[in-house]
Formats: C-alpha cells, sequence, structure tokens
C-alpha cells in the first residue's frame, strides 16, 4: 500500500510540474491552481507513503522515476532537447535508486 501511495506522489508531482509549466510562471489561473492541487495531492500521498518506505529509498526512487518521466514529458510535450550527457546522468540515476533498492535497506 505504501508504494502506491508512493506512486500516487509521483504521479501529482509530474502534473504538478507539467501544469507548472503551462502556467507561464502563474500568470495563468486554470493551470496555477492545477499546479497547486496536484502538488498538494504529491505531498499529502508522500507523506502516507514515509509511513511505511524509508526516506532514502522513497526520494531516491522518487527522483529517478520523476527524472526519467519528465525528460520524456519535456522532450514530447514542449519539444525539448535532452543532451547525451543528459541522458547519461539519468542512467546514472536509476542504477543508484536500483542499487539503494537492491542494497537490503529496510522497508
Amino acid at each position: 500500500m505504501h508504494y502506491l501511495f508512493l506512486a500516487i506522489a509521483i504521479a501529482g508531482e509530474l502534473i504538478g510540474t507539467t501544469f507548472l509549466k503551462y502556467s507561464a510562471g502563474f500568470t495563468k489561473l486554470v493551470p496555477t491552481l492545477l499546479t497547486i492541487i496536484a502538488y498538494t495531492i504529491c505531498f499529502y500521498f508522500f507523506s502516507k507513503a514515509l509511513n511505511g518506505i524509508n526516506l532514502n529509498v522513497a526520494y531516491a526512487t522518487w527522483s529517478a522515476l520523476g527524472i526519467v518521466v519528465a525528460s520524456l514529458l519535456s522532450v514530447f510535450l514542449f519539444s525539448e532537447q535532452i543532451t547525451p550527457l543528459g541522458i547519461v546522468g539519468t542512467i546514472i540515476v536509476i542504477v543508484g535508486v536500483v542499487i539503494l533498492n537492491l542494497s537490503g535497506a529496510s522497508h
């Protein structure tokens, strides 16, 4: 159940970040409100996830999934570029999270 809460938190963060881009510096009302709602959901469910997942594991997982999906969203939704070095950095983050999860950290 705690990993479901973490997944909801990650989804909320990605939705909030996407609408943050659409809010144009908080100058557009609807995307601004959706950003605030999404981040509220994100932090609420992240706090619930932390009741059963260690902070280091939860945050590392959130970061890895967030960076991968946010990178894909930026490329496909906003036509932004990712450099080869950015791809390498993303892979390093993912490998680090896998190692952290496999290291036997208690859940």
